[in-house]
């Protein structure tokens, strides 16, 4: 398999996660966002709408982070990223749209990009704007997390999952906009319990070829 994808990229640092959890190595295929190149024919032959990650199988491309990540969930089932209790996975996927649907795409590069070139914003009110829908997430997931009472280091049980594979990107562009998440001890420990775990430390943003 062939990963294109972007080190910075929150859906890109998802994915990365979610391939080391099942073990699947991938040739790592870097597209350079600062540079425009996922605009450029040759990316948009393989992706239309010009997004990171695209995750090429064969003859099969995929696109659309969360997409990727079931169809993996789907054809490499262990370890599974989901409960087997239908009622949990809700549970889980729920805490994994808060930050896949509510909280990424307003802080997604292409919408910071327009608020900098067509609305002249600048960097502080851009940063404003990031922690506006950051904090609204995640004070959402920290109210989750403290209600579950039988929930171990992770967002749900013991091992890592789905929703822990859409969190730790989020937190580290939390850090990336300077917010201070002091305000989320829950998230902050669960971020800590990912990040001693090889895969999670082997997808980060600055541990890929393309980080500068």
């Amino acid at each position: 398999m062939k990963l294109y994808n972007f080190f910075r990229s929150g859906t890109s640092h998802r994915l990365r996660i979610a391939l080391n959890l099942k073990g699947l190595p991938v040739d790592y295929v870097a597209v350079d966002l600062r540079t425009e190149q996922h605009l450029q024919p040759e990316f948009k032959a393989l992706n239309p709408q010009g997004l990171v990650p695209a995750l090429v199988d064969g003859e099969r491309v995929m696109i659309q982070s969360p997409a990727i990540i079931e169809w993996l969930e789907e054809r490499h089932p262990s370890p599974a990223l989901l409960p087997t209790d239908p009622e949990q996975r809700a549970h889980v996927r729920a805490l994994a749209a808060i930050v896949g649907c509510d909280i990424h795409p307003l802080n997604n590069r292409r919408v910071l990009e327009h608020l900098r070139h067509q609305l002249k914003t600048d960097e502080a009110t851009i940063n404003a704007w990031c922690a506006t829908w950051i904090a609204a997430g995640f004070d959402a997931l920290e109210a989750l997390l403290a209600a579950d009472s039988l929930r171990g280091s992770f967002c749900f049980g013991g091992q890592p999952g789905l929703a822990d594979v859409y969190l730790v990107p989020q937190v580290e562009s939390a850090r990336r906009f300077k917010v201070d998440m002091a305000r989320w001890p829950l998230i902050a420990a669960v971020d800590a319990a990912c990040m001693q775990l090889p895969a999670f430390q082997q997808a980060a943003p600055m541990q890929q070829p393309d980080a500068a």
